[in-house]
């Protein structure tokens, strides 16, 4: 199996809708952005899988070693070949992949957060730094554009920690900050323990307002210039809050269970951007 396909193959296997909107994209920037995606699905599942804390700190710590090593010329995994050879086209650098691997660190060292500027660290490393890079690969030429991937990132991870509630309070992981949770009454072993109540309906719709919010205010920081590039973040955007409002629909039954879209759907909504450039 050549790199190219190991990426692929991983990328395919994620069942993720980023999967949509890389579809559209020329074969140059699909290549690169299928192995950003695959370096991204290997660190993650390093946590994600992960049965002790102390092994997944020492393969983490393998891959920033990797990347480094990449880097200076000598790529040995799959992902690191296959991302190799377009770093220098987009402009990817090894802090952009550092960061990634930062952020997942940041799962070994705690599970809960304290207040939204500690999430916010949490969501700039393993959401707003890869949007930074897929805005590179997606053709960015206005610099204000970062600004954009970063607020859409933080927006797409909320509305994954909107979703994945309880699977991660499965790993007695809560994402929600301590401060919101005061503010709703909400308690972190009623989350624990998947107890639904009104005062966690009213926490949940706070979550997702502050996310839609967030899909507003990317949308407005997007420049003109740049938004036919970007439409694969659009695409993003599109089915995340798509999803998004399906769970406020379905009342914010999140705790037992992960609410998702068809693919049909998800093809449907990246398609009207492509075709339609709305959302």
């Amino acid at each position: 199996m050549t790199p190219e396909q190991y990426v692929q193959e991983k990328a395919v296997a994620s069942g993720s809708s980023f999967y949509y909107a890389f579809l559209f994209l020329p074969a140059p920037r699909r290549a690169a952005i299928t192995a950003f995606y695959a370096f991204c699905r290997e660190v993650d599942d390093v946590v994600d899988e992960m049965t002790d804390a102390g092994v997944a700190a020492t393969k983490l710590a393998w891959w920033n070693g990797e990347v480094a090593q990449a880097f200076a010329g000598q790529p040995s995994h799959p992902v690191m070949k296959a991302l190799m050879p377009h770093t220098a086209t987009y402009g990817l650098e090894a802090r952009h992949l550092h960061a990634v691997i930062e952020g997942c660190q940041m799962d070994l060292q705690q599970t809960r957060y304290l207040d939204y500027p500690n999430l916010q660290r949490y969501c700039h490393l393993v959401a707003g730094v890869v949007g930074e890079v897929a805005a590179r690969i997606f053709g960015q030429t206005e610099p204000a554009t970062t600004a954009y991937a970063h607020t859409l990132g933080q927006a797409l991870q909320l509305t994954n920690i909107i979703r994945d509630v309880g699977e991660d309070a499965l790993r007695e992981r809560i994402y929600l900050p301590i401060d919101d949770l005061k503010r709703f009454d909400v308690k972190a072993h009623e989350i624990l323990k998947r107890g639904y109540s009104e005062r966690f309906t009213a926490l949940m719709q706070f979550q997702a307002a502050r996310a839609h919010s967030l899909y507003d205010e990317a949308l407005a920081l997007l420049p003109a210039a740049d938004r036919r590039a970007q439409k694969p973040g659009l695409m993003m955007a599109s089915i995340y809050r798509a999803l998004l409002r399906e769970i406020e629909a379905d009342n914010f039954q999140v705790l037992h269970q992960r609410i998702k879209l068809t693919p049909v759907r998800k093809l449907w909504l990246a398609w009207k951007v492509q075709a339609l450039g709305r959302m």
